[in-house]
């Protein structure tokens, strides 16, 4: 059974870079097929997809967030990660990672909020 974890800081600044981590664990983020997605819910709004990372290694981003989002991988930790640069109070959200077959989400994390605050 697959199970995704997200870490990483719960208080960012404005202006500085937010970097997250979704380990994974039950098995492998190169398994064929399988996308590996970052998803977040702003306080009182719904579902924002940011982008993913395929097995393969390939990126899509939403247009929304391409030009200040950056999502990776390490295989070797089976980790895939996400670093949104220049943040303001508006990305202040709850972070989700997510695996996906042919873009439906099957499989998500518990979630980690985040809050963008000086």
């Amino acid at each position: 059974q697959v199970q995704l974890q997200e870490s990483g800081p719960g208080l960012v600044k404005p202006s500085q870079t937010l970097s997250l981590t979704c380990t994974v664990s039950g098995g492998s983020i190169t398994t064929s097929y399988s996308v590996w997605g970052w998803i977040r819910q702003p306080p009182g709004k719904g579902l924002e997809y940011m982008g993913a990372i395929g097995y393969d290694g390939s990126t899509y981003y939403s247009p929304s967030f391409k030009s200040h989002t950056s999502i990776s991988r390490d295989t070797s930790k089976n980790q895939v990660s996400l670093q949104l640069s220049s943040v303001t109070p508006e990305d202040t959200a709850v972070y989700y990672c997510a695996r996906g077959y042919s873009w439906l989400w099957d499989t998500w994390g518990q979630g980690t909020q985040v809050t963008v605050s000086s």
